[in-house]
């Protein structure tokens, strides 16, 4: 039986560059960086990690970056006391081959599962029975488990429909997926479907301002990049809304962290992966401000962290 990812707070962690050596075309990735903030999040409560996915730019590594990074983590975790914590790797391909390639690396440098991102290149062109087709195709080979990663925004406004998720949840080797869109109908109908038998297939939202409302509604949690920088805040968040029978005093604490939390995401919504680093960078102390690699090297503009001062201020964590 295929393993199925606990329910939780997952950070899609940013991957961490050395400052532009002089001559280079390009930074090198920091795995030193990057294993001491997988380290901080796990200390910090959070239940798993993402990395090489759509904010980790796996696509702006090459295949022994990308196993360099991956197996790295996976040793500092463990020599930090953490054996076995929870990392998906992102699959971010389009050909059958190479996503079982990536898949089969990540299984190597210790990951447990992949989520691999629906095949978007052609947008609108590919139907639902195609990416049933692809997944499986995927699903039937894939030597450790998947998840479904829906990202419109990265592959030509592709939607995955919740009768695509009820059937390619019967798969066994499929356990879950990632809504990066703000469709909550979706998110609400793939989470209490009938059709799907919810222990053995998890949703995850790419949304910490969906967080109360869909894990009220079954959802297993979200893969949100505001916890790389907050993690206590986001996770306090989930325990409460998953606390089951849930009293008014968590109710009324549950409203008032989805409210800070809501309002933090929407710098996350600004900037992007450069505004991740940037508060990782501000609030952690891990990383640099000279940003990653083309085309989303650089920084948020001058002056721009502190139009967010208030906010911030009021997800300080101790």
């Amino acid at each position: 039986m295929a393993r199925i990812p606990p329910p939780g707070v997952y950070v899609p962690s940013p991957t961490f560059f050395k400052p532009l050596s002089s001559g280079a075309h390009q930074p090198e990735v920091d795995v030193a960086t990057q294993s001491e903030h997988s380290v901080f999040l796990a200390k910090n409560g959070v239940h798993g990690l993402v990395l090489l996915g759509s904010t980790g730019e796996a696509i702006h590594l090459n295949r022994q970056e990308r196993k360099d990074l991956l197996s790295g983590v996976r040793k500092s975790l463990d020599e930090a006391g953490f054996p076995d914590y929870p990392i998906m790797a992102g699959v971010l391909v389009n050909a059958v081959d190479e996503a079982l390639e990536w898949l089969q690396d990540s299984k190597d440098a210790g990951c447990q599962w992949g989520l691999v991102l629906a095949p978007g290149y052609f947008g609108g062109a590919a139907s639902q029975q195609g990416l049933i087709e692809w997944y499986t195709t995927v699903a039937d080979r894939s030597p450790i488990p998947i998840l479904i990663y829906n990202y419109p925004g990265v592959t030509n406004g592709l939607l995955v429909t919740p009768e695509t998720y009820e059937k390619l949840a019967a798969h066994p080797n499929i356990v879950g997926c990632k809504m990066s869109h703000g469709n909550v109908s979706y998110h609400v109908q793939v989470s209490t479907s009938p059709e799907i038998d919810h222990e053995k297939f998890r949703v995850y939202s790419g949304f910490g301002q969906q967080l109360g409302p869909i894990v009220v509604f079954n959802a297993a949690g979200v893969i949100d990049g505001l916890a790389a920088i907050f993690p206590k805040t986001v996770v306090r968040l989930f325990e409460l809304a998953s606390r089951r029978p849930i009293d008014d005093a968590a109710i009324n604490e549950a409203r008032g962290l989805q409210y800070r939390v809501s309002r933090a995401e929407e710098y996350i919504g600004r900037w992007g992966i450069l505004g991740i680093r940037e508060g990782i960078y501000r609030v952690v102390g891990l990383g640099n401000l000279e940003g990653g690699r083309a085309p989303l090297r650089g920084k948020i503009p001058d002056g721009a962290w502190d139009e967010w001062a208030h906010v911030m201020k009021a997800m300080s964590e101790p």
